[in-house]
């Protein structure tokens, strides 16, 4: 059977053999976007209404997401321009948590056609500026919540986010915009080692200690005015669903759609899985390991799963490939992580863990040393890739047994 993958903004179509699967978010049915989001604002959950709270508001910080998340960020600010244009005090802070500041083209992916009026009001979170950093209190386990001065200056935030599926956190949105994503390093370092835990995985809020850190480190922000507007995307990146209000109410309702789009039954894992980070999410290798993390749901053991990611700006977070540089071996990885710890190394800890029970193949525009030094076995073509992975398996004497998962970033199989 013929399958399209995304690389990048293109398909690539590629011969699959059978038996097959093909996983993608569900279809779900899409309400006129205006419509969901005047619902939401109307209709806020456990909060007095976005009118109100605008209103209220002398000074206004909005924290929007990063480039390497879909959030249609332009869409809300879009339908709140009449209220945010004419604030007299607003500022805007992206969310970026350890990420780089967004390029040009995307403060404009970001912001759309609203860029060109709020561009000078527009400051891009640096975790690694000490200087910009407020200490607010510590959680119950320890974490220090340094947390960028301008979110306790202003006091009152608007928060943009989006809910789907993350294969630590469990889920990303709602608490997410502050820790990791305007917090400070070593804030966000000491919250992130707790990802080392088999607890740590998609879907799972209770007993995650990563969920359970952000959300008791968002006890010190307490005497914040937090107005929360969390989306809801299908697949292709339309909006499906918009809850406001409480920071923790609305990400909890975001969820339960969530579940609707991305949640996908798979009745027998594949001895081959093809899993891609779809555009935004191929930005690079650090961000493209999450398509990884959840194709490992549907691979057997002793298989292979075949990475499918443009990386269009390269590795992302040193540290990261810092330690995959560090071992000839997975199991080795493993091993090291049991006497130092830096943020990123938690990337290669979940690739490691499939590296012990699987091969690892990618399909990049990396060059071939930085994939083999990131324990990945590299193709550039991904026809080839397939090809290859159903002779392995068929020299193991083995039937090979497929499972595709164009939306890898975003797709959480479940048995």
């Amino acid at each position: 059977m013929q399958v399209d993958i995304p690389y990048g903004k293109e398909k690539i179509k590629v011969q699959i053999p059978e038996p097959c699967d093909v996983m993608v978010p569900n279809k779900v049915s899409i309400k006129d976007q205006d419509k969901l989001i005047e619902n939401a604002l109307e209709n806020s959950i456990g909060f007095e209404s976005y009118d109100e709270f605008a209103e209220n508001a002398d000074r206004l910080l909005v924290i929007v997401n990063d480039a390497t998340r879909p959030t249609p960020t332009s869409k809300i600010l879009s339908y709140l321009l009449p209220v945010l244009s004419s604030h007299p005090d607003v500022k805007f802070l992206i969310a970026t948590g350890v990420h780089r500041p967004p390029t040009e083209e995307e403060y404009r992916f970001i912001f759309g056609d609203t860029y060109e009026v709020f561009r000078r009001k527009v400051y891009a979170h640096d975790a690694r500026k000490d200087e910009d950093m407020t200490y607010l209190g510590k959680s119950k386990n320890g974490t220090e919540m340094y947390i960028n001065k301008l979110v306790s200056e202003y006091h009152n935030i608007l928060v943009i986010g989006s809910v789907e599926p993350h294969y630590f956190a469990g889920y990303t949105g709602g608490r997410k915009s502050f820790l990791p994503g305007v917090a400070s390093y070593k804030t966000i370092e000491m919250n992130h080692k707790l990802a080392l835990s088999d607890k740590a995985r998609s879907l799972a809020l209770e007993g995650n200690p990563v969920h359970e850190d952000m959300s008791d480190a968002m006890n010190v922000l307490k005497d914040l005015n937090v107005f929360s507007i969390q989306t809801v995307l299908t697949g292709d990146h339309k909006l499906f669903a918009v809850t406001a209000g409480d920071l923790h109410k609305s990400f909890d309702a975001a969820i339960d759609f969530s579940k609707q789009v991305f949640c996908i039954p798979l009745k027998q894992k594949g001895n081959i899985v093809i899993t891609a980070a779809p555009y935004p999410m191929d930005i690079d290798l650090y961000q493209s390991q999450k398509a990884l993390d959840n194709g490992k749901l549907a691979l057997e053991d002793d298989g292979v799963i075949i990475l499918v990611s443009k990386c269009r700006t390269g590795v992302g977070e040193d540290a990261f490939l810092e330690l995959l540089c560090k071992a000839d071996s997975p199991k080795k990885i493993l091993e090291i992580l049991g006497d130092e710890y830096k943020l990123g190394y938690h990337k290669a800890a979940k690739m490691a863990q499939i590296g012990v029970r699987a091969e690892m193949w990618a399909v990049t525009d990396l060059d071939e040393n930085t994939i083999k030094k990131s324990q990945l076995k590299p193709y550039s073509d991904i026809q080839t890739a397939v090809d290859d992975a159903v002779e392995l398996i068929k020299s193991k004497g083995k039937k090979p047994r497929i499972v595709v998962m164009p939306f890898g970033s975003l797709t959480v199989p479940l048995l």
